[in-house]
């Protein structure tokens, strides 16, 4: 049976939307590395469904494409969204309770990226898009439990500050992406 603390036991509880597995990341600083392996799980994940389905509009060359804006796109995705949360979260929307480290943060908001390995399934006809959706949606929702637990928040509080973080991601993704020439960000 898998230790309570393994990776597989934290991702699959952190998909579960467990408060408890978030209170628990929260506290043990030793679980950094894995929020950043689960990170890289779902990256590759991500990466893969976006490579196979780019491979089916034309070639390898997509999916090595693919597959490397995934992997980056979600770590670096991951980086900013806990970062922008933290900031928006001890400073602007600080609740009574609010104590919290980017570290903190950082792994509670690496976990809860734990649905997006379904986003290995983007690439099938018909449903792909809706699974990649679907793990979207609830990758938010565990976000949202994450920022809630991180920062001793209101839930209101955490949609709020997750969103905000979220959008504030989104909008330096597009400016960077605008500055570059282009391409299409990969939502996470």
């Amino acid at each position: 049976m898998a230790s309570s603390t393994s990776l597989f036991n934290r991702m699959v509880r952190a998909a579960q939307l467990q408060p408890a597995l978030y209170e628990e990341v929260e506290a043990d600083t030793g679980a950094t590395g894995q929020a950043l392996l689960a990170v890289a799980l779902v990256s590759v994940a991500t990466g893969i469904g976006a490579g196979m389905d780019a491979l089916t509009a034309g070639g390898t060359g997509n999916f090595f494409y693919g597959l490397m804006f995934g992997l980056a796109g979600s770590i670096v995705g991951w980086l900013l969204w806990a970062l922008f949360a933290y900031i928006f979260g001890v400073s602007i929307l600080k609740g009574p309770q609010t104590s919290s480290t980017w570290g903190e943060l950082l792994r509670t908001m690496g976990l809860a990226n734990s649905p997006g390995v379904l986003r290995i399934f983007a690439f099938l006809p018909g449903v792909g898009g809706i699974i990649a959706f679907a793990a979207s949606v609830w990758t938010l929702i565990a976000a949202i439990i994450a920022v809630r637990q991180a920062l001793d928040f209101s839930t209101w509080r955490a949609i709020v500050t997750a969103l905000i973080g979220w959008l504030a991601y989104m909008f330096l993704v597009f400016v960077l992406f605008g500055l570059v020439g282009g391409g299409t960000p990969l939502a996470l």
